[in-house]
């Protein structure tokens, strides 16, 4: 077992070889980011200045598109150059702090979702005392609980993490930044660190998919005593939610609650959460959500108004 390390950068293998398809994947993939940033921003500029939009709903709303913009930026910029360049490279420092941010962000999403879903189960359930129950110190205290619970993963991923020595291959097979992969370079048995890795991101994960589901189904049994708007107003709500939930969570389990076997199949399945995923999440709520769109409608008419 080596105590140093010899490796200080490291070389990234890319999503593909081929530089056509590589440049292709920057045509394609750019725009999405480009429209991930304006989406999701659009929807925190929104939340912030339409005053119809001021329920605790929308204020998680508002922070989910915070924590998309970051969570996407973490990793597509890099990509992104990197489709253009001949080798792919990136420190050892840069690679612990993109997994750090990636990490951190992402379990801060996982967390948001089951709050915004106890929201809904509290404004269903118990609409009589939801503002006492999510008042604005308790909205307040929820985001940063969830801040709070991605940063607390992810310091420990790399706690894990960064006692490894790197002395061998300096070649990591991703196209960008992350745990497994990174493992596959130790000059060491990385087993009990494996588990240690799996057993953070499967908990996190598993608890907050119980949590998410039992809540729908007790959201969803309830509806029977609603009226029949109450119902479809609660149903369009809760469907954005879902949709945007099994978009996140379907991939995360299937690369980290089993052992990594197929890198290529891993990467594919990367692009699609970390790319595509940030950038579904505001069409879904804005297509979904007849008040956010016309909250949009009144912030775009009166931009317009003062431009004329």
């Amino acid at each position: 077992m080596a105590s140093t390390n010899n490796v200080t950068e490291l070389i990234i293998t890319g999503l593909f070889q081929d530089p056509e398809v590589q440049r292709a994947c920057f045509v394609l993939f750019l725009p999405v980011y480009l429209a991930t940033v304006v989406g999701n921003g659009l929807i925190i500029v929104t939340v912030s200045v339409s005053k119809s939009l001021r329920s605790p709903m929308y204020f998680f709303l508002g922070y989910l598109s915070l924590v998309e913009i970051c969570y996407s930026s973490t990793v597509v910029p890099k990509f992104i150059t990197d489709l253009l360049a001949k080798v792919k490279t990136i420190s050892l420092k840069g690679c612990l702090t993109q997994i750090f941010f990636f990490h951190f962000f992402g379990v801060t999403e996982i967390l948001l979702l089951v709050v915004m879903a106890y929201d809904r189960y509290v404004a269903i359930w118990k609409p009589l005392y939801y503002m006492n129950i999510i008042s604005c110190q308790v909205c307040n205290m929820l985001v940063a609980g969830s801040w709070l619970g991605g940063f607390i993963h992810s310091i420990m991923q790399v706690l894990v993490t960064v006692p490894l020595p790197f002395c061998g291959s300096n070649v990591i097979d991703h196209y960008f930044c992350d745990l497994q992969p990174l493992f596959k370079l130790a000059c060491t048995d990385t087993f009990v660190e494996g588990i240690v890795v799996l057993a953070n991101s499967g908990l996190i994960s598993v608890l907050s998919l119980i949590i998410l589901v039992s809540s729908y189904i007790i959201i969803l049994s309830s509806l029977r005593n609603h009226s029949a708007e109450g119902r479809r107003k609660a149903l369009s709500t809760c469907a954005s939610h879902i949709t945007v939930v099994i978009l996140f969570f379907g991939p995360a389990i299937f690369l980290y609650m089993r052992p990594s076997s197929s890198f290529t199949v891993d990467k594919l399945v990367a692009v699609f959460y970390t790319v595509i995923t940030p950038m579904l999440n505001p069409i879904i709520y804005t297509l979904r959500n007849a008040e956010v769109k016309i909250a949009m409608r009144k912030l775009w008419g009166r931009r317009n108004s003062r431009l004329e």
